[in-house]
């Protein structure tokens, strides 16, 4: 396949350059990936695919990966998270030329997920469902998902996925949800409050017959290196 592919493309005389993006948000708790629809005949028809594209002359990679977020996966959040995640360059990845990926990883909090956004081929997956994706995609997801899984464990990237108020079991949740875990919840409360990456709000949240539980926020909105898990 490879050799095909080198042979196909021996005529050319440089690669195209494009970006795909995985974009992460907690949809209904469980963490979800945006997709949209790949139709590409012969080679995809209708097929999920990221949010994808070329990227123009006029402007960076990053540039590129903000407009086809707002463009293909309908996202205009502000509060939208954007990072460089690895750069795809198989020569066979795209099947009608030779195209190199900047791919990135963007994370979205989940109140700002919003029903609008949601269009006939733009949509949220949850990530276990995300398979037979169009192009490489479906490794440019599990390299998302992974380095997303690594960050949470020594950065404070957990803070671009949640609300900008939460509870300490709203918290957990996600690191459980994410990691694929369950945590001691004990240690993982005296663990977060000891590290000092969030703080008391000084507001508390009716849950049912419970106790009002007591309301969090973020420190600070970078993303600071600290070990978590």
């Amino acid at each position: 396949m490879k050799n095909d592919a080198k042979k196909s493309v021996s005529n050319l005389k440089f690669a195209i350059l494009a970006t795909d993006i995985a974009i992460f948000a907690i949809v209904n708790g469980k963490l979800c990936v945006r997709l949209m629809k790949v139709n590409r005949p012969p080679h995809f028809i209708n097929q999920p695919g990221l949010p994808g594209g070329l990227i123009h002359p006029d402007e960076t990679a990053d540039e590129a990966a903000k407009r086809i977020v707002e463009d293909k996966g309908f996202i205009k959040s502000k509060d939208l998270y954007l990072e460089q995640l690895f750069t795809f360059s198989h020569i066979d990845r795209d099947p009608r030329g030779r195209v190199v990926a900047v791919a990135y990883i963007a994370l979205l909090p989940w109140d700002s997920v919003s029903d609008s956004e949601t269009k006939s081929y733009a949509y949220w997956t949850p990530v276990e469902d995300a398979v037979n994706l169009a192009y490489d995609h479906d490794e440019i997801l599990i390299t998302a998902l992974n380095r997303l899984k690594a960050r949470l464990h020594y950065t404070t990237i957990i803070g671009k996925l949640i609300p900008s108020e939460f509870t300490l079991s709203e918290l957990e949740s996600v690191y459980e949800n994410i990691l694929g875990v369950k945590l001691d919840k004990r240690n993982f409360r005296k663990k977060i409050l000891k590290l000092e990456m969030i703080k008391d709000t000084g507001k508390k949240r009716a849950v049912g017959a419970f106790r009002p539980a007591t309301m969090y926020k973020m420190i600070s909105k970078k993303v600071n290196l600290i070990e978590v898990i």
